[in-house]
């Protein structure tokens, strides 16, 4: 089979073969996870059932997903890595990048209305909050984290602990001192700000896997600090009661100094879900602006040089230590910022809500987006947050595989799923090519290969 899709020739008997033997794998790998169910009957005793309709369909998904890989894409990739190497037309990207910006932060200011027009008051209040607003609050953190990740090359695995900051500091300052959210957002952005200077002073001198351990340790750190701090934080749980965001100072309840009495409309949930849509949508904005203004600057050069090579950056006369404590402060500026609108939306924030699967998915969204890329985020972000609100309207599963099926509980086995593909199909991300934050004459795309892991 390597030797036919190197000529590029398709070999069938080999990708059935390869196929098959994909399939056995398959099928001895998810036989203890999917095959089998264990619960509890009526006198609390073990049950163990079987779901062998389940297990070989997702077996037979597998087996002729491979085989059309080594059937049709293997050759034809062999083939077209035979070819000359020509330079990628420019034509579609320039108009994707003069129109995909504009269309999309306009599609998204009249997404509630098409929403609201589609699905009524009910559907529109749950697809506007558990959709437009949860993939919003990833989008936000991912270009904070892009800052970090994507543009200084530090890699963060406890980047949630910021995230965390900024919402107990909102939390408990709202409760404790009657504080406004106008007035906490900034300052839980500060709070969230010291505290990733507080990390990356320790870190200055690692780099690589190093770097990550000990953000990883943090995150793990802070986590364990809003467990057991119970007399602060109130341990597992939780913080109750947090004050919600006013639209200048009116609340959005059915008082009679409510939103809807104030301007004469009937009370409806919907009025606070849309209030928030557009605040955190005008947040992932001044993020988005934020950062790309900061690239162009001398100081968004210097992350970018200390990304490619340290030492040169060192060379230079670039500062590394104010470089790196500035990626981190930023960063962990807008995770702060997305903290704090988090527990005003939920009114209620635990441990639970902070825990090391929330700095998987954030870092998972920035390297399959494309590192460094504001856009890329974007996609990632809809199509993994987007695809597990999708998984939950899947309830027409439940009369193919039984009553039992819950599509919610494959999330992590899909993201598995997409992070191989991705990795094989996309190396460096869904947008791999840069554009240059200076240039000279004309501005000129960097392609994917021309770039030291694909992070130009």
């Amino acid at each position: 089979m390597a030797s036919g899709a190197q000529s590029g020739r398709v070999d069938m008997t080999g990708a059935l073969r390869d196929a098959g033997f994909t399939g056995l794998v398959a099928f001895g790998v998810l036989l203890p996870l999917i095959g089998f169910l264990t619960g509890v009957d009526g006198s609390n005793q073990l049950v163990l059932t079987t779901r062998w309709p389940l297990l070989l369909a997702i077996v037979a998904v597998v087996a002729v997903c491979r085989f059309l890989y080594c059937f049709a894409i293997m050759p034809w990739l062999a083939r077209r890595a035979q070819q000359p190497i020509r330079a990628a037309s420019q034509a579609w990207r320039g108009i994707v990048a003069n129109w995909f910006v504009p269309f999309g932060i306009a599609f998204l200011i009249i997404y509630p209305v098409i929403v609201y027009l589609t699905a009524g008051t009910s559907g529109g209040q749950k697809w506007i909050d558990n959709f437009g607003i949860q993939i919003l609050i990833y989008v936000m953190l991912g270009w904070g984290l892009n800052i970090v990740v994507g543009l200084a090359g530090l890699l963060d695995l406890g980047y949630v602990a910021f995230y965390a900051v900024g919402a107990y500091s909102y939390a408990l300052l709202a409760k404790t001192f009657g504080l406004t959210f106008w007035i906490l957002l900034p300052l839980a952005g500060m709070l969230s700000s010291f505290w990733g200077i507080l990390l990356g002073f320790p870190v200055l001198r690692l780099r690589g896997d190093y770097l990550a351990i000990v953000t990883l340790a943090f995150g793990e750190i802070i986590r364990l600090i809003l467990i057991n701090w119970t007399a602060l934080t109130n341990g597992y749980a939780g913080i109750t009661g947090i004050p919600r965001p006013t639209f200048f100072g009116i609340p959005f309840n059915a008082n009679d100094d409510g939103f809807a009495a104030t301007f004469g409309l009937p009370f409806s949930p919907l009025y606070r879900v849309i209030f928030l849509y557009y605040l955190i949508l005008a947040l992932a904005l001044l993020t988005c602006f934020v950062t790309v203004r900061l690239r162009r600057l001398p100081i968004g050069r210097a992350w970018e040089a200390l990304r490619e090579d340290e030492i040169a950056c060192r060379s230079l006369g670039i500062n590394t230590t104010n470089t790196k404590l500035t990626a981190f402060a930023m960063g962990a500026m807008f995770a702060g910022f997305a903290g704090s609108f988090f527990a005003a939306r939920e009114a209620f924030i635990s441990p639970e809500s902070f825990t090391f699967i929330e700095s998987a998915t954030i870092l998972a969204i920035v390297v399959l987006g494309g590192m460094g890329s504001q856009v890329g985020v974007v996609i990632a972000a809809i199509a993994m947050i987007g695809g597990t609100e999708i998984l939950r309207e899947l309830d027409f599963l439940k009369s193919i595989f039984g009553p039992t099926f819950d599509p919610t509980q494959y999330r992590m086995l899909l993201f598995g799923f997409a992070m191989v593909a991705i990795m094989i199909w996309r190396p460096r991300g869904l947008i791999s090519t840069r554009e240059p934050s200076v240039f000279l004459k004309r501005r000129k795309t960097i392609a994917a290969d021309l770039v030291k892991q694909g992070r130009g």
